[in-house]
């Protein structure tokens, strides 16, 4: 499978009286879940978002190289504006259109909520409209969606019963967010927050989608959601499923 996003550089300035000092870092945020995916025997391949504009496949093709693609906190821009097209004006290979086509295809898609998912801060992400919005389960709002609740609040099944949900507790660890979403009518609702689509998923074509509207890393999972046994069977069973027969 192929994780795309869920890592940042973080800048930061130092000041020591006269003197400041600048600093920058590369963070993942996506440690937890690679290592419980790796556990649980799937092959994952983590492409940081710094090189999602240049190395995300850029052919069906190229998407057959996996049977599930996950993207988590990477927006919109980073798909569609390789360096040909930003820096030379160039034509390029439309990766929203390619996902989707890959997609019906038979290949499975996964987004996951964060700050650069589904709508986003500010409507950053910017998914709403999209190709990838047509294929996944939800209906992304045109404007910032984001839900903060730095008191936390938990998820929990709706009862359906589903190959991704089977065995999970049905109340859930607490989150500090999430993406308001809207379910598609042909979706399955697996779990919800504050009676919102917290889990979905739908079959397109041949093959499968999933949203999940939180995250998976700080700062909405906090290490309550991290550590829960469930995290780990939730992501192993939800990208099982995905696969399918591929």
């Amino acid at each position: 499978m192929l994780l795309a996003g869920e890592s940042w550089v973080a800048r930061t300035t130092d000041v020591k009286g006269f003197d400041a000092i600048d600093r920058a870092q590369l963070e993942i945020g996506a440690e937890v879940l690679l290592a419980a995916l790796r556990a649980e025997g799937h092959e994952v391949v983590h492409l940081p978002s710094h090189a999602v504009a240049t190395d995300f496949p850029a052919s069906t093709a190229e998407l057959d190289d996996y049977d599930v693609v996950i993207l988590s906190d990477i927006g919109a821009n980073s798909l569609l504006l390789h360096p040909q097209v930003f820096n030379q004006g160039r034509p390029f290979p439309n990766r929203l259109k390619l996902l989707a086509e890959w997609v019906r295809g038979g290949g499975g898609l996964a987004m996951a909520g964060g700050y650069l998912s589904f709508q986003g801060f500010q409507a950053k992400a910017n998914f709403h409209g999209t190709p990838i919005e047509d294929v996944l389960p939800v209906e992304i709002l045109p404007y910032d969606d984001r839900v903060e609740c730095p008191e936390g609040v938990a998820g929990e099944l709706t009862g359906t019963s589903h190959p991704v949900t089977e065995g999970l507790d049905a109340q859930w660890p607490i989150l500090l967010g999430y993406q308001r979403l809207i379910a598609k009518p042909d979706a399955a609702v697996l779990a919800t927050v504050e009676s919102r689509p917290l889990l979905a998923v739908r079959a397109e074509g041949a093959g499968r989608t999933l949203a999940f509207a939180s995250d998976i890393s700080p700062h909405w999972a906090p290490t309550e959601f991290m550590e829960w046994q469930g995290y780990r069977r939730l992501f192993h069973q939800a990208v099982t499923w995905l696969a399918g027969d591929r």
